[in-house]
């Protein structure tokens, strides 16, 4: 292709808006809400819009207690605290899964151990965990708690993980930061374990820009949990400190943009799992595209549609199909790439990991954002059928 031809075909890209992998979904009473906290001037950490949103987050995933905070890692780092982790200790995590899940076991001086996934769905493998344990109590380790992921909103097998952490006494950490809104069984995801960890970055379900939340039974780790969040003031008329603590409470500001965000959130959950259908519809005759199981039992928020693609079968490979949406500015990404496979945990211990390897290397994120307009989903499809047609036509 000539320079020119070069240069005409990025202007032609350029002039196409970006279709986001899943981009923030602003549809409720958000502006109001903000408004209301410009208004009363409370817009500093905490605040009754943070008060709120703890009590609607406990409401609607029926957990006893939430604290609001400024990340999905700043919970999962005061639940390992809240656990007794420390240096020398050991935490078991899921190596599929996003660094965040495995990043604040070290902030602690812990080792992560790595264990795989099983394939119906892409989540810890609840026999290699206690494979896992096993071995590592067999070595003299000091094993503080389990991080379990609920992967791109599909629940993880909560019970059976939980009856090996049990067993051993170790408590259960839920990575749910992908999966409000998902359930097992019925029950809601991060309210299983001895804490849940949900997430509001701007690309999950519902997003306060920023933001997280710490749900537990435990009325009296929820309360420790504010104070470690809230730099560990103690009570006193000057600033007193016992502890070590940390500036990890939510704004008012941010919480008033969370609750009119949890008003939609069915609104946006099933828009998410039509989105899947519609996808799951356009493939179903493609040989060799496969998509995250949903096994009985679970109900995903589906967050974001995932595909498997056996170049083998297919004629393609996932990174063919992300380079054709790329060039037609459309946001695919690749699945997360193993733990066990980072450079920064190359020395961690792991168990297993052919399962997640394999996700890595065929799998592909497709866009899946609450909002997708129908313009944007002929965009998808055409530039998705391309590929299909070329390698049926090869």
């Amino acid at each position: 292709m000539s320079e020119s031809a070069v240069t005409k075909e990025k202007r032609r890209t350029e002039l196409k808006a970006r279709i986001w992998l899943s981009p923030p979904h602003l549809s409720g009473r958000e502006k109001e809400l903000v408004e209301e906290a410009f208004a009363s001037n409370w817009v500093a950490p905490l605040g009754p819009h943070v008060d709120a949103f703890e009590r609607e987050l406990c409401t609607y995933t029926g957990a006893g207690y939430a604290a609001a905070l400024s990340s999905g890692t700043a919970a999962l780092h005061l639940a390992l605290i809240l656990c007794g982790v420390e240096r020398g200790h050991e935490v078991i995590c899921q190596s599929f899964t996003f660094a965040a899940s495995a990043n604040p076991i070290v902030y602690q001086g812990a080792t992560p151990v790595f264990v795989d996934s099983e394939p119906d769905t892409w989540n810890m493998c609840p026999h290699l965990l206690e494979e896992a344990i096993k071995d590592r109590l067999s070595r003299g380790r000091q094993v503080k708690a389990v991080v379990a992921v609920h992967l791109y909103g599909m629940p993880a097998k909560t019970e059976d993980i939980l009856n090996v952490c049990r067993k051993y006494d170790i408590p259960l950490i839920e990575d749910a930061a992908e999966a409000l809104g998902s359930r097992r069984h019925g029950k809601a995801c991060g309210t299983q374990g001895r804490f849940g960890v949900l997430s509001f970055n701007g690309n999950k379900i519902i997003t306060t820009s920023g933001g997280g939340a710490l749900l537990s039974e435990d009325e009296a780790a929820i309360q420790k949990a504010r104070f470690l969040a809230t730099q560990a003031r103690d009570p006193a008329p000057h600033y007193e400190h016992s502890h070590i603590g940390y500036n990890y409470r939510m704004s008012n500001v941010l919480a008033a943009i969370g609750r009119g965000q949890l008003e939609t959130l069915e609104d946006k959950i099933r828009a998410r799992r039509a989105h899947f259908e519609r996808y799951r519809r356009f493939f179903e005759d493609v040989e060799g595209v496969k998509f995250q199981p949903e096994v009985e039992g679970n109900f995903s928020n589906r967050w974001l549609t995932c595909i498997l693609v056996d170049a083998g079968c297919c004629g393609f490979d996932r990174e063919m199909l992300r380079l054709a949406m790329e060039a037609e500015n459309i946001e695919c990404r690749p699945l997360w790439k193993p733990m066990h496979l980072q450079p920064v945990f190359r020395d961690a211990p792991r168990y297993g990991g052919s399962v997640s390897e394999r996700l890595f290397r065929d799998g592909l994120c497709l866009p899946s954002g609450s909002g997708l307009t129908e313009e944007e989903w002929e965009r998808i499809e055409e530039t998705l059928g391309q590929v299909v047609h070329k390698s049926r036509n090869a």
